[in-house]
């Protein structure tokens, strides 16, 4: 299958942005793609080899889940590579357009239980609101 492609561009340098990408404490004030879930702990060993753990709950305790995986390659401020538990991959690559502005672009493998449309979707409101986080901190 092929790999879904989202990005966007933030208003705010590289260093900063991918600090907030990957700093736990800010990992759990965007991670969720919706307003009725919560991130309410994150870990990350931010090395190749280094595991990467995101609990993602609803709001209302109905249902919640461990996001985890293992980095494959990171390049500080350029571009991070890991794989999820179940062998998925996904490469994210900080584009630093100016001083002022990177655009964070996201390529990862679909799973096959939901559908591509979901999952883009899904993704990118995570995104979203990873850049609306950023810009307003």
């Amino acid at each position: 299958m092929e790999p879904i492609k989202i990005d966007i561009a933030i208003l705010e340098p590289v260093q900063k942005v991918w600090d907030y990408y990957n700093g736990p404490k800010h990992i759990t004030k965007w991670n969720f793609a919706h307003e009725s879930w919560q991130c309410p702990s994150a870990e990350n060993d931010l090395r190749v080899g280094g595991k990467f753990k995101s609990r993602m709950e609803a709001k209302d305790g109905s249902f919640g889940f461990d996001f985890e995986g293992i980095y494959d390659e990171v390049i500080p401020n350029e571009r991070i590579k890991y794989h999820l538990e179940d062998g998925r991959n996904v490469d994210i690559v900080f584009d630093k357009i100016d001083e002022n502005t990177t655009k964070v672009k996201i390529n990862f493998e679909p799973e096959i239980q939901n559908s591509v449309e979901m999952q883009r979707d899904g993704w990118y409101a995570i995104l979203n609101n990873f850049h609306k986080y950023v810009e307003n901190n």
